[in-house]
């Protein structure tokens, strides 16, 4: 207990019995006792909230790690993202730009019978 012997343990007793007597002892053991207790639980009490800091440290970290795998993954995504973008929008102009000729050329084709049919007529 506590590191000492059974002969160490035996003088502070014998020592005790001396000092205190009889009569005082046995509420001056109680008192260690009650001190051990409260010391111990302390102690306890302490451990924990020092291992409950320690995983709450641990977890804003690997919360950090995550973030900045997101945000890696983001802008990776967002450069990914631009070229396939412009390629959209060229695209979608070629697009309008055919359908302004094809609707031209129906516009064009639609006056050449309108002036065919004239001189028909």
């Amino acid at each position: 207990m506590f590191g000492m012997s059974f002969t160490e343990i035996l003088i502070i007793a014998v020592i005790a019995i001396i000092f205190l007597g009889p009569d005082k002892l046995p509420n001056a053991m109680v008192q260690v006792a009650k001190f051990f207790k409260t010391f111990k639980k302390s102690i306890s009490e302490a451990k924990e909230t020092i291992d409950h800091e320690l995983k709450i440290q641990e977890l804003k970290e690997e919360a950090l790690s995550y973030k900045k795998k997101i945000e890696s993954a983001a802008s990776e995504i967002k450069s990914t993202a631009a070229p396939l973008e412009e390629i959209k929008n060229t695209a979608l102009l070629d697009e309008l730009n055919e359908i302004k000729n094809l609707e031209l050329t129906k516009e064009d084709n639609s006056k050449e019978d309108n002036s065919k049919d004239e001189k028909n007529a």
